[in-house]
Formats: C-alpha cells, structure tokens, sequence
C-alpha cells in the first residue's frame, strides 16, 4: 500500500448540533455571548470614530434587550457597527470565522488597546442561540452606505439572506424561543443573567428600558482617585451581606500580561470552606467564573473581589481555564502583591497590623504552609503571640527565648499552649520556671508549629503539656528533688499500683512545691495525632496506653504519702491524687468519674 496525502473533510450536518448542544455547558451563556458580541459592535464603531473612519454621529451607544411571552422573542439590539449582506455571508455563515479577531488584527497597530476592548475570540458565541431558540433572525444595517440585511436560520444549515428594511445603523437578533426554554421569556430571568455576566461591560446594556451595568467597574478606575469609601462601597455591592473587610489591595500591571482587579481580605469565620470562591474572575469586564484556583494560590482562596485579565486563556465557551504559562506567571504576581501589601502594612503601622492579626494570621500560616515562595517574604512580619498578649516576628520571638529555652543539644525550644484554659495548670507551671509560653489555638497552628520546626534551625516546638517541662528543657535549675533515689522508687512503686498498667510510664520528677502534686503529660508525636484527626474529622481516643505520669517528689503531698506507715491510707492517697491528674485532663468519666466524687465527699466529712 502506498502513502497518501490529503485533507480531512468537516461534515457540517453532523457538527453544526455539537456546537448548538454540547459546546456551552449552560444554556444561560447563549445572552453573555449574544450581549457580548453587541458591546463588540458598538465598541468598534467608536473604534472607528476615534480614527476618523467614520465620521457620522455615535449617538448613545447601548445595547437593548427586550422580550415578549406573547411572541415567545427575545431580542437583543445594538446601535453599533452592524452588518453588510457580505459581511453576514462572511461572518455569520462561516462557523468559527472571528469577526472581532479580524478586527483586531486589521487596527491593532493603529488602536493600542484594541485586543482588551473587544470581547469575541472564537468565533462561535453567535450559535449559542441556537440552544433555547427553534428560529434565529438578524436584522442589520451597516455603518457603511449599504443597504440593510436580513438572515434567517432555523437551527440548521440552511440559512436566507435577503433585504430589509432597516433605517438605522446596528444590528437585532430576534431569538424564537424553542418551548423547553420558554423561562427565558421571564423578565426577572433575563435580569439575573445580565446581572451575572454583564454587570460591568463597557457599554451601557438595558432590559426593558432599564440599564443594567456599570460601565466603568471600579477596578478600571486609577487608585489615586479612589477613596476608602468608594472601596468599601464597591465591596458592599458585591457581597451586600458581609461584615467590611480589613483592608483591600488594587492590581494593576499591563507587563507581562495585562490584569487589573481589586482583592479584600475578609474578616475570617471558623469555617474556612464557607469563605472561598467568593473572587469572580473577568475577562474583559465580562463575567467567567467564581473558580479561580488556578490563577490565584490556594491560600488566597479565601479573599474576596474582582480579577479582570484578557491574557487569562479560557476555553472555546469561554467558561473556564485552561492551563497556560500565564497563569502561573499570574499566580506568581497576585501572591508577590499579597506578601508586599501585607509587608507594607506591617511596618507602617505594626500596631494596628497586630488588631488585625487573628483574621491575617489565618491567610499568613496558610500561605507559609502551601507556597515556598510566599514563605520566604511572610517571615517578615508573621507574627506569634504568648499567653501574655505580646507579638513577635519569629526572628523576634527566636531572640527573645534563646537564652532561657534551650535543651541540652542547644535547640531553642518553642512552648505553646493550644488552650489556654484547660492547660493552665502546665502554663502557670512553665511560668515560674520562667519560661514563655505562645498561643498556637488556631485552625492551623498545629501544621504551623511542624513547619517552623522544618525550617527554623535547631527549633523544637512543644506544647506545654506534651512532657514534663523539667525534662524537656534542661537548662541548668535551682529545683533540685529532695527525695532520696530509695525513697523516689518507693513513691513509683505506691503510684504504679494505683495506675495499675505497666505500659504507662511512671516517673518522680523535681517540680516547684506549689505545683501539682501528679501530672499527666501526653508525648509530643500523640498530642500531634490529637491535633491531626480533629482537622480530618475522626474520632482519637486518650486511652491509658499513651501518657506518662509524672509525681512531684517535692510537693507537701508526696512527702506526706511517704511519711504514712499504713499501705491503706498510702494507697487511698495515691488514688486521691491521681485522679485528681486525671481530672485535670478531661480523663475522668462514668463510674470513674462517680467514684471520685463519692471519695471527695467522704473525704470532707473527716
């Protein structure tokens, strides 16, 4: 068999109903496209007028939609450049020939900013219309001397073009509603739409009479112009129900892609999940999507506003991304102005950054735990603040603690409390040994202070109450045990009967006397398994298999238990003070927790 050549052969029968069904995923798009591509005629007409190709009247430039249940239409007029017979012929009956992109070759070296201001690409909005509509009419007239056309289709590849009668420029599309998309004939419908997708075009756009958009979007506008009040109020109409954000950053660079938008930083909730997808994404001032994880870093996510970006590559519907070296190089951008804006706050006024802190924080760690590069400008101003209400920049906090929190391989060790109400027995302890202990409570502390440990030099993160703070931090200390070793294995030896469970380990330790008499303390690697199945969701059980229990050798209490002669009234103490260890982590329960009480109460009647 020999080799051939030839060309591949396009059967429009079968593609013209792939492109009317199945090209947009929702047949809402069929007004953005229709809308769309009469903004396109009107702004190229000024287009013209700007370079003296025409020189009759603009007029109002607008776009008028208008429909009618009775007639089952929707009509969608403009008062643009309009159409000739042949540029019907051309455009319209030449599936996925671009008008607009002709256009913007034919003058990009004569008009500068003529690819962002014209919104086709592809070439195929037109045949949207064909997913709610059974007949499609045009009625044009060009700008030129030319007389007025009309076109008929009727959803497949036969077409008429004929004259018309048609006084002014511009062009209609008369879309005959197909009966399984006659909600589209509902007013309130048509507003929803266009207040979806064309709130912000460029040219004024009415539904019946009444205009719909904003013509000039605020993130078009110069920020020297703007005041705080003009943000706040923008972000009101975009989210009418949220509390005012922290503060807002304006982008704006036309190199080496062209992006302009606005970014709040929202005041955060609990639930991070309900905060996201609130940035809708513009191409052209006309609406995409609420899915922007490409374009912006994962922990931006959950700010709020506008990006706007013609370089942005979306696919053939124009309804989402597609991967592209753009992207990433926007990506890169947003979180290089993120790092800077919050940079920049921070050294001009640190205090007011500090009131802000708990909602910034959350985006900081965030950001520092999913993006390297972030990381790297973030460890300027992230913050940590101790159980005494004061801020540190981690370079500040590693300087403020070295000389006192150091372990004998000389790792600085990082104390921390993840509540400071149940574990504060262990900070009042950490306290008097004069060591400083950091609130980690939020959401992500718990991978935060994993982090530091992985990029922090000879840092060890610790929480309070993880192991007895004598052991973990072995720094030279006047507490000195005043028992004797025989008499030290004489208190384990009482305690591991009551504990009754040779895999718990059971230690005497030299603690300040007015600490408690018996601590339960969890290893570190079980408090982070802790910490991890609540951010998973599952269940994680302190069971008697996973702590230690450490006995003060140097409280009254101990020394009182030894003293005792009788083993009953030994035991009977022990007991006492062990469940009193236990209850002060949450471990008592049910019979046991019965019990206890049962003994306090008999205990107070002596």
């Amino acid at each position: 068999m020999q080799a051939s050549k030839g060309t591949l052969s396009i059967n429009t029968d079968n593609i013209f109903p792939i492109i009317k069904k199945f090209l947009y995923s929702d047949h809402e798009i069929f007004l953005r496209e229709l809308v769309s591509n009469a903004v396109d005629a009107c702004q190229k007409l000024k287009n013209l007028s700007s370079l003296g190709e025409y020189t009759g009247e603009l007029g109002e430039l607008k776009v008028q939609i208008t429909a009618s249940k009775d007639a089952k239409t929707i009509t969608i007029t403009d008062n643009g450049i309009g159409m000739t017979a042949e540029e019907i012929d051309k455009y319209i009956n030449q599936i996925a020939f671009s008008g607009a992109n002709e256009f913007v070759q034919k003058y990009q070296d004569k008009i500068a900013d003529a690819r962002n201001q014209i919104i086709g690409n592809f070439g195929l909005g037109f045949y949207s219309s064909f997913m709610v509509a059974k007949k499609v009419e045009i009625i044009t007239k060009s700008y030129q001397d030319a007389p007025a056309a009309r076109w008929v289709c009727e959803g497949n590849t036969e077409f008429v073009i004929e004259p018309a009668e048609k006084l002014q420029r511009g062009t209609s599309v008369i879309l005959h509603i197909a009966e399984d998309s006659e909600e589209f004939l509902d007013k309130f419908r048509l507003r929803e739409i266009l207040n979806k997708y064309a709130r912000f075009l460029p040219i004024p756009v009415e539904l019946e009479g009444e205009k719909i958009n904003e013509t000039i979007p605020l993130w078009t506008r110069n920020p020297q112009d703007l005041k705080d009040e003009d943000y706040l109020n923008f972000y009101k109409e975009l989210y009418p129900f949220a509390e005012e954000p922290l503060f807002w950053i304006h982008l704006n660079v036309d190199y080496p892609f062209n992006l302009t938008g606005i970014l709040y930083f929202p005041k955060i909730k609990s639930n991070i999940e309900v905060q996201k997808n609130k940035i809708q994404l513009y191409s052209r001032q006309v609406f995409i999507t609420d899915e922007v994880k490409d374009i912006v870093p994962e922990f931006l996510m959950l700010l709020h506003g506008v990006i706007d970006s013609p370089d942005i590559p979306l696919n053939v519907s124009r309804s989402y991304l597609q991967a592209d070296s753009n992207v990433k190089k926007i990506n890169t951008y947003i979180t290089k102005k993120v790092a800077d804006k919050l940079n920049e706050l921070f050294r001009e006024d640190r205090t007011a950054f500090e009131n802000k802190w708990e909602s910034i924080g959350l985006f900081v760690k965030y950001g520092m735990l999913t993006d390297e590069k972030f990381y790297e400008k973030a460890e300027k101003f992230c913050l940590v603040k101790n159980t005494e209400k004061k801020f540190f920049t981690l370079n500040e906090y590693k300087e403020f603690i070295q000389a006192n929190q150091t372990d004998k391989n000389n790792n600085i060790v990082w104390l921390y409390t993840s509540d400071a109400q149940k574990q504060y027995t262990y900070i009042d302890s950490a306290r008097k040994r004069g060591y400083d202990v950091l609130n980690f409570d939020g959401m992500l502390d718990n991978a935060f202070g994993e982090m530091l440990e992985r990029k922090m030099e000879k840092t060890q993160v610790r929480r309070v109450d993880a192991e007895v703070i004598d052991k973990l931090i072995l720094k030279e200390s006047d507490l000195k045990s005043v028992l004797s070793k025989d008499e030290e294995e004489k208190v384990k030896e009482i305690f591991k009967k009551v504990v009754k469970n040779d895999k718990i380990t059971v230690e005497v330790a030299a603690l300040a006397p007015d600490e408690l008499p018996v601590l339960i303390t969890l290893p570190e690697y079980i408090r982070r398994m802790q910490e991890m199945s609540k951010l998973q969701g599952w269940a994680w059980a302190l069971n008697e298999n996973t702590f230690n229990v450490s006995i003060n050798g140097n409280h009254s209490l101990v020394q009182k238990l030894l003293a005792t002669t009788d083993s009953n009234e030994q035991e009977g103490l022990a007991t006492y003070l062990y469940d009193l260890a236990q209850l002060s982590q949450g471990m008592l329960a049910g019979s046991a927790l019965s019990n206890f009480i049962g003994r306090s109460v008999e205990f107070l009647k002596k």
